[in-house]
């Protein structure tokens, strides 16, 4: 940074240079001196907004002759420790993911083919319905998780708690007749959080709160070394709630894409090279749930129109390498295995190409939240193959829509969607929901999609 600094000084002159941050400090935690948990080697190699400051002030300093020099042997030391630390770098991680190369990792079938081997096994009926993964967390759910991990609770009585949560929300699912189930995610916390610590190469805060919008505030991850899935992460939960029902129960994770945009990112590689190493770790955990009998999964990337850089000079490449990304974590698996993912808080016309090129088989995406926006991009002539859920209820209003409503929106989305590849499903998540908002919801929701099914058969 000093020699950049010196290098514009010649060219512009001292009087004319000004040394600061290269924008705000908005979304940068607010002080490392906060840190208790924080092992003492990878807090040395942190800055938050307060280090910041004074790395600042001292280049300033340095650039008009009052250099710090222990300040900058300190950081120049902190930097060779970070070089040269096992923990940052994985021989095995970095040869799987140079070996990457030379693939674009496209399933083997095109995804008609795999529609077809999927409905074989599934049999699902037309207007398939769904919700996209959480239900309601409830005071008691945050008090079991928060007690299990300050050892509060014993392991067996936090497994026996969640276990029973799980089968609540299933029973309620197939009360309610929904036809692809989720087991609700009671012992999730975050959907990056939760997997962030169950692989290497993360580290987490205890007090790295950042502004995520309005007043919603969160702690992103730290990735600071090479990343990689020690053991199978979600494989008990999902295979207790599918040996719950006779259902298609959907296996839920979160995509490497919305993990790197989602956490603070290592500076010492590029960032695609980050999501590889992710994309692999959640490719091996596809295939666990594949063998572990769980013939739905979805890989959620609600995080990947949100990472496209500012310069539109840079678009391609990003969205060439965040899409190879999400097809890395899903190549391998069977035709027969359906793969889902799931869009929200985005527009996303611009990019319906690249969701396209994704090669999932079935897309949930917001969509009553932005007031049918993306239905346009199909009435101008975007022809979409694999199964789509454009949502059919905000669920960020506890406002609960009637079956009516919900039939009309499903009929909007009849005019310019086959009817083969349209799901019925809310716009998101109901983790933030009450259960007395959700089930007359939900409940609704299926009563719409029976209801248009019925109309569909009578006009045939």
């Amino acid at each position: 940074s000093l020699s950049t600094l010196q290098a514009l000084e010649g060219i512009v002159g001292k009087d004319k240079l000004v040394v600061s941050t290269s924008c705000s400090l908005l979304h940068t935690a607010v002080d490392l001196i906060n840190e208790t948990k924080l092992d003492d080697e990878i807090k040395s190699w942190l800055a938050f907004a307060a280090q910041k400051v004074v790395e600042v002030n001292a280049l300033a300093k340095a650039l008009a002759g009052q250099k710090d020099e222990a300040l900058f042997s300190a950081n120049a030391a902190a930097l060779a420790s970070r070089r040269s630390s096992p923990r940052v770098t994985n021989e095995g991680v970095q040869k799987a993911a140079a070996a990457l190369k030379g693939s674009d990792h496209r399933r083997a079938t095109n995804v008609s083919a795999r529609l077809d081997a999927q409905q074989k096994k599934l049999n699902l009926p037309i207007l398939p319905t769904t919700t996209i993964g959480s239900f309601p967390q409830t005071v008691e759910l945050r008090r079991v998780r928060r007690e299990y991990k300050a050892k509060k609770v014993s392991e067996e009585d936090y497994v026996k708690a969640i276990k029973e949560e799980i089968k609540k929300v299933v029973d309620l699912q197939e009360e309610l007749d929904i036809d692809v189930l989720v087991h609700g995610e009671p012992e999730r916390n975050d959907m990056v959080e939760y997997f962030g610590e169950q692989l290497s190469g993360f580290a987490f805060t205890a007090n790295g709160w950042v502004q995520s919008y309005g007043s919603r505030c969160v702690k992103p991850p730290v990735i600071y070394g090479d990343v990689s899935r020690p053991k199978a992460m979600t494989v008990f939960w999902s295979a207790m709630a599918q040996s719950m029902t006779s259902r298609p129960m959907k296996g839920m994770l979160t995509g490497p894409v919305t993990i790197l945009n989602w956490s603070f990112v290592r500076n010492d590689q590029p960032r695609h090279e980050t999501c590889y190493q992710i994309a692999l770790a959640i490719k091996d955990e596809v295939e666990d749930l594949e063998k572990g009998g769980i013939g739905v999964i979805q890989i959620d990337e609600a995080a990947l129109r949100e990472g496209l850089p500012l310069r539109k000079s840079e678009h391609a490449f990003y969205l060439d390498w965040a899409v190879h990304s999400f097809r890395i974590t899903n190549c391998g698996v069977q035709d027969s295995t359906q793969i889902h993912t799931h869009m929200c808080y985005s527009h996303f016309n611009d990019i319906i190409h690249s969701i396209i090129d994704m090669d999932a088989d079935v897309i949930t995406i917001e969509n009553s939240r932005s007031d049918e926006k993306l239905l346009s991009v199909f009435r101008e002539g975007v022809k979409y193959g694999a199964g789509i859920g454009p949502g059919v209820y905000d669920i960020h209003s506890p406002r609960i829509p009637s079956s009516e409503e919900i039939a009309d929106r499903v009929n909007k989305m009849l005019a310019v969607l086959e009817q083969n590849i349209l799901w019925v499903n809310p716009d998101c998540g109901l983790k933030t929901r009450k259960y007395t908002e959700v089930k007359p919801a939900l409940k609704n929701m299926v009563d719409a999609a029976k209801l248009i099914r019925s109309q569909l058969a009578s006009a045939k």
